[in-house]
């Protein structure tokens, strides 16, 4: 590699210098869009304490029963959408719309880069649950191609999945005319982000780029692919973009396709959401234990590239696996935000070295050129090397 690439992720230069933690959970000001409260309080967490107190959960259930009832279709056609890997989120989303609702789901899966032996296992459970399913795929040169940018020009391996998560289940939408397309949570609410949608029931796809792809399109990505020389403009064809590419707003409104979050009509609990995949779809933890960067054993199983991901975002935000589970189970209840901390502490900056060498292979990197972009995001206002040894200088306590 002849040069360190910039990156493109354009929240970088926008993260406060001083860092500052939420007084209730373990997140920081780091996470991109996130916000704080004079007390100090993380938006998200501003969230979970409206979810207890200010939501009207009975009657966000009767907006769902009436959506539900306005596209019930009795001809044999799905009338409902669901984006599901077989993780223990959609497959509880999927499972309820059917079963609880009296819907007809299509689900659809976005296949992941490099399947795990679990995650091919349950995906296969689901849908020996009683679901239909379609799977799709990017073209798998370019697919690679896509990963290798994403984790050097945005720090994130997982961009290309990312792009089709959220635009291949329109596309499909369109196609088979299914008017509902329900994910999960909003995960701005959930996580920590834009409050701008939190008392919405869904976005529309023309804010995706900002929401879900580090601001940049898969178009720009491909452009500085081509200029480093990552990619070639005859490796790909405009046809190969499809599915990397959101539908147009106005044919969406024209087919009168919905997006739809049942984190609006349900209250979301990570955990309930594992006990209900478990007990009616055959949804298992991970056989191997923990998942390295975390202490759980039951989210982000799908992918062996998930690892690398997550510690990309601890190296950009010093936010790693532990800390997005952590806060969430302490906004549920089921953390103290000591034990948390520990948590953090202990598990947030390990490194994921199961899958490496696959991983590396799957993205033709060595690991010598991986650390080196690795370490050109670690920003001075996050980062010390000290003794030669790089070192977070602030860390949740």
């Amino acid at each position: 590699m002849d040069k360190i690439r910039n990156s493109i992720d354009r929240f970088i230069a926008t993260l406060p210098r001083v860092v500052k933690y939420c007084t209730k959970c373990v997140v920081s000001n780091q996470r991109p869009r996130i916000t704080f409260n004079a007390a100090g309080v993380c938006s998200a967490c501003q969230y979970a304490a409206e979810k207890k107190s200010a939501i009207n959960w009975a009657k966000r259930k009767e907006e769902l029963v009436r959506l539900c009832d306005q596209h019930r279709r009795k001809d044999g056609r799905y009338d409902i959408l669901v984006p599901c890997s077989g993780g223990k989120d959609s497959a509880a989303v999927a499972w309820k719309l059917k079963h609880h609702y009296g819907m007809h789901p299509l689900t659809v899966t976005w296949a992941p880069h490099l399947y795990t032996d679990i995650g091919w296992k349950n995906y296969q459970a689901f849908i020996q649950s009683g679901f239909a399913n379609v799977m799709a795929h990017g073209n798998g040169r370019l697919h690679r191609k896509l990963a290798r940018i994403g984790f050097e020009a945005v720090g994130d391996i997982f961009l290309p999945f990312c792009y089709g998560q959220m635009t291949v289940p329109f596309h499909i939408a369109l196609e088979k005319d299914i008017p509902l397309v329900f994910y999960g949570e909003n995960g701005e609410a959930e996580y920590g982000g834009s409050s701008a949608d939190n008392d919405r029931p869904g976005r529309d796809v023309d804010g995706f780029a900002d929401a879900y792809f580090k601001g940049v399109t898969v178009d720009q990505a491909l452009q500085w692919g081509v200029d480093h020389g990552i990619v070639a403009p005859n490796e790909f064809e405009e046809s190969d973009l499809r599915y990397y590419r959101p539908p147009a707003p106005e044919k969406l409104k024209e087919k009168k396709v919905q997006m739809h979050w049942f984190s609006y009509y349900e209250k979301w609990v990570p955990q309930e959401n594992f006990y209900c995949a478990a007990e009616h779809t055959g949804f298992h933890p991970n056989p191997e234990g923990r998942s390295e960067g975390t202490y759980s054993k039951y989210a982000s199983l799908d992918d062996k590239l998930d690892g690398l991901h997550y510690y990309l975002a601890f190296i950009k935000f010093g936010l790693g696996r532990a800390t997005s589970d952590a806060a969430h189970e302490i906004r549920d209840g089921h953390l103290t935000r000591e034990e948390g901390v520990a948590l953090v502490r202990k598990y947030d900056s390990e490194f994921p070295a199961r899958h490496l060498k696959e991983v590396l292979e799957y993205i033709n990197l060595s690991e010598l050129d991986m650390w080196k972009i690795i370490d050109t995001y670690r920003t001075p206002h996050l980062w010390d090397k000290v003794d030669g040894q790089w070192k977070l200088n602030s860390q949740v306590s």
